[in-house]
């Protein structure tokens, strides 16, 4: 018996299927026909998953019937498969052969290797990327032909659209954002979706991505942080804040009251059985995420959501223009959301040169090197206070008062919560246009308009901290 393959064994599982086609479910959750070794054993496999998806038996004359359509009837093979006995159970026998069709990739893979790393002359960098991302491929079982036919694509096509009927017409086909405006223009985030989130600093972009991920993991979903500013625990507190309505400033000194323990005590309990993963090393190039998450994904398969806060911190790994670097990053990330088929969500900074503009609402040429970003996002999305500029015209005002020596009386009244947009500025598979959101600040917490506390309003003052708002504690 070659340690690579058993004909024996493929001949066994194949029989099985033929006499009774039952089984052919069972075996194709975990066989594709790729794992077969004989090239006749393929075609027939391929042949039953044919007449599987055109809902037509699985049996001699039918399997026969396609194969002589593409040349590809062996009489020979089909005799020998007809004239072993069938399994009474078939799991050992699956398992073995795609055990053995795994060393088989394996053993590929130590050629290819010899010839991008010697033969090519690559990068060693790059070497090891693809070695991760073939080795991944390989325990994922998503190795791909070149091509996929018309009848998979359509066949999947139309389970697709029966799975959205599954879901009541909600309007939302990937990962739900949990606010009801984004998801009408969104529909969510797609598997292999690239999403942009971009503002200026203050604006609250990482609190709107800690957002999107609580509600990713309210949903039972798996996800991953890649935080290369702010530790860990610094976000996990963030969370919990506008997970409790605790105020972030009372949660990071520990002043709060029983029942707001409690509250951070259920909250804290719920989080820590949540599959929730943050890596806050503060400095990683693209190879380490790709790595990173290939990994993780492979460990906790139900990770569905990543974020990475924010993409002009990365580096590509090597000493190069630096708007290169960006378009190995960007399009780096889109690969790698289409391979491990989750949505990436990687937060960017914009050029300073808008708030030149009256308008300060930003648009897709304020974004950092923006000719790589604009092309490989799927979405971009774009948060926006008006509220922040008007704060800090005050402050520039009370500063330039002081310094003549006059004195200022402002008519501004900052609010413990605020009107944000969260402009859509591109997508590609939807409409673009402006959701309208509420930020609580004191929560660090956005939600949709219709769901905000009443707008409570003091006189703003510049010399003092802005004042918490009081908010009531929502049931955990």
């Amino acid at each position: 018996m070659n340690n690579l393959h058993n004909i024996n064994i493929e001949r066994s599982v194949l029989s099985s299927i033929l006499f009774n086609p039952a089984t052919f479910e069972d075996v194709a959750a975990n066989l594709s026909a790729k794992d077969f070794y004989l090239p006749s054993h393929r075609y027939i496999y391929e042949a039953m998953e044919a007449c599987e998806r055109e809902d037509l038996p699985i049996d001699e004359e039918f399997i026969k019937k396609k194969l002589n359509q593409q040349g590809r009837f062996d009489e020979d093979a089909m005799l020998e498969i007809l004239s072993t006995n069938p399994l009474p159970a078939t799991k050992a026998y699956v398992e073995e052969i795609k055990e053995k069709a795994i060393k088989r990739e394996l053993v590929q893979l130590t050629s290819d290797i010899k010839e991008i790393a010697v033969e090519k002359d690559l990068p060693s960098s790059d070497v090891v990327d693809l070695v991760q991302q073939k080795l991944y491929q390989i325990t994922q079982e998503n190795s791909s032909r070149e091509f996929r036919e018309s009848p998979e694509m359509t066949h999947a096509t139309i389970a697709h659209i029966h799975e959205m009927k599954k879901r009541g017409n909600s309007g939302v086909v990937g990962v739900d954002t949990g606010f009801a405006e984004i998801n009408k223009l969104t529909t969510g985030f797609g598997e292999g979706d690239l999403i942009i989130v971009a503002a200026r600093p203050a604006m609250g972009k990482t609190a709107f991505c800690l957002n999107l991920a609580q509600n990713a993991l309210n949903e039972g979903r798996g996800v991953a942080i890649f935080s290369l500013e702010m530790p860990a625990e610094q976000l996990m507190l963030r969370m919990l804040s506008a997970k409790t309505s605790i105020p972030l400033q009372k949660l990071k000194v520990g002043d709060m009251n029983d029942e707001q323990w409690g509250h951070l005590t259920r909250a804290a309990d719920e989080m820590s059985k949540r599959k929730f993963f943050v890596d806050d090393n503060g400095s990683v190039d693209i190879h380490q995420v790709r790595a990173k998450l290939r990994k993780l994904k492979s460990q906790h398969p139900e990770i569905s959501l990543a974020i990475i806060d924010y993409l002009q911190l990365m580096t590509s790994g090597g000493n190069r223009d630096r708007h290169l670097e960006v378009s190995d990053i960007s399009r780096g990330l889109k690969l790698l959301a289409r391979e491990l088929s989750i949505p990436i969500i990687a937060l960017s900074q914009l050029n300073r040169g808008l708030e030149a503009r009256s308008d300060k609402r930003p648009m897709l040429s304020d974004l950092r090197e923006s000719g790589a970003i604009e092309q490989d996002a799927d979405m971009i999305l774009f948060v926006y206070r008006d509220d922040v500029y008007k704060i800090r015209e005050e402050k520039e005002k009370e500063q330039k008062a002081r310094t003549e020596g006059k004195e200022y009386k402002s008519n501004f009244f900052e609010k413990p919560e605020e009107d944000a947009e969260v402009i859509v500025g591109k997508n590609r598979n939807g409409p673009v246009g402006v959701a309208n959101l509420v930020f609580q600040k004191a929560c660090t917490r956005f939600v949709d308009r219709k769901m905000g506390i009443p707008i409570e309003v003091v006189q703003y003052n510049a010399s003092i901290n802005p004042p918490e708002a009081k908010i009531d504690l929502p049931p955990l």
